[in-house]
């Protein structure tokens, strides 16, 4: 298979193509999955606030922007090659549209999820697959082991992405790119600002409406600029994009997903397409089907915790004095006033309204399982 990433090898601790732009706007450095990159700003709680109320803009660099293509004299198209290793239907994803997956393996472990976009090609035959920055070089590692060798696979590292996210998204970057705010939920266009291009999907991971920009590196500082010289624009760091993925119930790779969690488990059986079910031929298919049909041991659920003291991961689940699971993500809500958590739990346990309590540092701490997403998701379908 032909790829651009042969020799490429992970570097200890990478540098995002705007760490400079983050210094001066008096982000605090920290390094997460590899790379250098803002936590905050001004605080996690403003720029959650801030997010909330008009529009944050994060960068989301350090993500793996990848494009897997066919030519002419393969045997079969990227679409169909990739169908073989995730259970999704890409196949029949239109131009422009966008699908959640997951890369499984053979025991239906997740090995990573991820975003597959159908680039503007009738036949399938060149996608753009956005992965997490930590789980880049192995699902290339993966991805070059398993898809055939007349399938090329570039990494495109010489592009920074940002997402812009936030009830008032739409508004400004329509103003600065006209024609973006006609994209609905997970679709995607080519487009143009000051002779730079732009890839412009409505997607993002903090349960708001908003955009995720693909863009050359040399020209995001400018843009970045562009986006913060509206007063409705302020950067957001890590920080607030976790509470914010927190509040929208969204699981987090490394945490809530790893090879030990599968995706009906984890609650994700909506990426595992019915006619994909139907047909199999994907890693996994067989662990995942048994256990749609038979049940899993245990359940991603959503826990509302009482008073203000919040549950981080790795503290126990407890039914009486029995450990029914472990929670794999947790916080304060900033939107909420109360701190949630995410776990995994027995399923006999996982039923919405079940009291249980989280042991935190040997002090108990009442919960209750409770439906996901803890906020609203605002994401924008088109109008009624």
């Amino acid at each position: 298979m032909d790829t651009e990433t042969e020799t490429a090898e992970a570097p200890e601790t990478g540098t995002l193509p705007l760490d400079a732009w983050h210094r001066a706007n008096g982000a605090r450095m920290v390094e997460f999955a590899g790379y250098s990159m803002p936590i905050q700003y001004t605080g996690i709680v403003a720029e959650h606030d801030w997010t909330r109320e008009s529009a944050g803009l994060f960068d989301v660099s350090h993500m793996g922007q990848l494009t897997i293509s066919s030519g002419e004299g393969a045997e079969e198209n990227a679409a169909t090659a990739l169908e073989r290793l995730l259970p999704g239907n890409i196949a029949g994803l239109k131009p422009g549209r966008m699908r959640y997956s997951l890369l499984l393996n053979d025991d239906g472990g997740i090995l990573d999820d991820l975003i597959v976009t159908n680039l503007g090609s009738d036949t399938g035959q060149t996608l753009g697959i956005v992965v997490n920055g930590a789980m880049k070089w192995d699902d290339i590692a993966h991805l070059r082991e398993h898809l055939p060798d007349a399938i090329t696979l570039n990494l495109h590292d010489d592009r920074a992405l940002l997402a812009l996210q936030g009830p008032k998204a739409a508004a400004v970057l329509d103003n600065l790119v006209p024609g973006t705010r006609q994209l609905t939920f997970m679709t995607a266009a080519a487009f143009e600002w000051q002779g730079v291009p732009l890839w412009v999907s409505r997607a993002g991971y903090t349960g708001e409406d908003g955009f995720e920009i693909s863009l050359p590196e040399d020209g995001a500082a400018a843009f970045a600029d562009a986006l913060i010289a509206d007063d409705r624009v302020k950067p957001v760091g890590l920080g607030a994009r976790d509470s914010l993925r927190l509040e929208a119930g969204l699981p987090l790779y490394g945490h809530d997903l790893s090879p030990e969690t599968d995706p009906v488990s984890a609650g994700l059986g909506f990426a595992l397409s019915k006619k994909r079910r139907e047909s199999g031929g994907w890693m996994g298919h067989g662990t995942c089907v048994t256990r749609l049909a038979d049940g899993c041991a245990e359940r991603r659920v959503g826990l509302v915790l009482s008073g203000r003291l919040p549950a981080r991961e790795g503290a126990a689940v407890m039914h009486g004095e029995t450990q029914v699971g472990r929670v794999t993500s947790g916080g304060f809500s900033p939107t909420l006033g109360h701190p949630v958590a995410m776990a995994y739990v027995a399923s006999e346990h996982a039923a919405e309204g079940t009291e249980l309590t989280l042991d935190v540092r040997g002090r108990r701490l009442d919960a209750r399982v409770a439906p996901m997403p803890f906020v609203p998701h605002k994401y924008y379908r088109g109008e009624a």
